[in-house]
């Protein structure tokens, strides 16, 4: 039994941090460890740490091993969330946890949790997942499964690239509803600077792989996004949907606990 963890646990129900359903399965958990492999060895404490759930990440993982995982962090009914799980995977997968989602555009399997793939986005959320493009979206869908995972409430709007700006100014409302925004996009990557020059709101700013030769797979819009002009901009890696949402997840953290 970890006491330090479940004080630290009791503190955050307190203090209203997480709610006491959130609460309960973690309190089981740090008074009821369960054991670990030294081949896999999830991180079952990482979320008091450091506010960010722990995720499973696909490549390089057999089914076997991301099965394991996914019964770990899943106890108590816990949500788990693994990243870029390939196709070939799906079936072992929907095979040990039949209630799980696979969505094979975003690439990630949910456990224990909707991650509201399938039905229409809201354009409002206190996280705002813009994408320059239609081509940005699975690495969009990764972003939102990631917030959902999170706890956190999103929304949703697509093709509002620079190659037709007055998409963006039509819904600066939306924007300026929400208290992060995750900016996606490929090509020429020119979009985060756009959005950070309209907006006060922290911008994060994903580079996809997405355009022509001169893009470089992604290269390109990476380097433009980290030599913006527009002061505020956050530049994750090239189509890490995932990181664009721990980023986004700090800082409303951040904004909860001032």
């Amino acid at each position: 039994m970890d006491s330090a963890l479940i004080l630290n646990i009791l503190r955050q129900i307190s203090k209203n941090t997480i709610t006491p359903e959130h609460g309960l399965p973690l309190l089981k958990q740090a008074m009821h460890p369960t054991p670990v492999s030294r081949e896999l060895i999830p991180d079952l404490k990482r979320e008091q740490r450091t506010g960010i759930r722990e995720v499973i990440f696909g490549p390089g993982k057999s089914a076997e091993q991301i099965i394991e995982a996914a019964k770990r962090l899943g106890e108590n009914n816990n949500p788990v969330l693994a990243t870029r799980v390939s196709p070939e995977h799906e079936s072992a997968l929907k095979q040990a946890f039949p209630q799980g989602i696979y969505h094979s555009t975003a690439r990630i399997f949910a456990l224990n949790f909707d991650p509201g793939l399938e039905q229409r986005r809201p354009e409002k959320g206190d996280v705002l997942v813009i994408t320059a493009g239609s081509a940005d979206v699975p690495v969009a869908l990764e972003c939102l499964a990631t917030c959902k995972y999170m706890g956190m409430e999103t929304g949703l709007l697509c093709d509002a690239g620079v190659a037709g700006l007055h998409r963006i100014l039509e819904n600066r409302d939306k924007m300026d509803a929400a208290k992060a925004l995750v900016v996606i996009a490929g090509m020429d990557g020119a979009l985060p600077s756009v959005v950070a020059g309209l907006s006060p709101l922290p911008v994060i700013g994903v580079p996809t792989s997405v355009g022509y030769g001169a893009a470089l797979n992604g290269f390109t819009p990476l380097l433009n996004m980290l030599n913006s002009c527009a002061p505020g901009v956050t530049t994750v890696n090239i189509d890490n949907g995932f990181g664009a949402a721990c980023v986004a997840k700090k800082i409303l953290n951040a904004i909860a606990g001032s």
